[in-house]
């Protein structure tokens, strides 16, 4: 990851364990492994979430070039396929769509 090899790695760790003695080191070793793992997660997390997104983009486009060719000319089975997809796109998007209402402070209708 960071092209160090293992006695540039041993001479680090040897230096902060002089520095900052075996209390603190530990501490510190702990401290960077909790945070490695974190960024680790988050970085995986946002990885699943683009792919998701890229493959509800790819749904979309589909959906579009079967309107482009008109559901007419689809064979029924595609039609069926289609009408499915749609659905699904409809209901990941609907929570979405859905306005929140507030109410005025004056107890007017907005």
């Amino acid at each position: 990851m960071f092209d160090i090899g293992f006695g540039e790695l041993a001479l680090i760790f040897f230096i902060g364990l002089v520095v900052l003695g075996p209390e603190r080191f530990s501490c510190i070793i702990r401290k960077t492994s909790e945070f490695m793992s974190a960024a680790k997660d988050t970085v995986n997390s946002i990885k699943r979430d683009l792919i998701y997104e890229l493959q509800i983009k790819e749904l979309q486009k589909d959906l579009n070039k079967a309107e482009q060719m008109e559901m007419k000319n689809l064979p029924p089975k595609l039609k069926s396929s289609v009408e499915k997809l749609r659905k699904i796109v409809q209901d990941i998007h609907q929570p979405y769509s859905n306005k929140v209402k507030y109410k005025n402070v004056n107890n007017r209708e907005s």
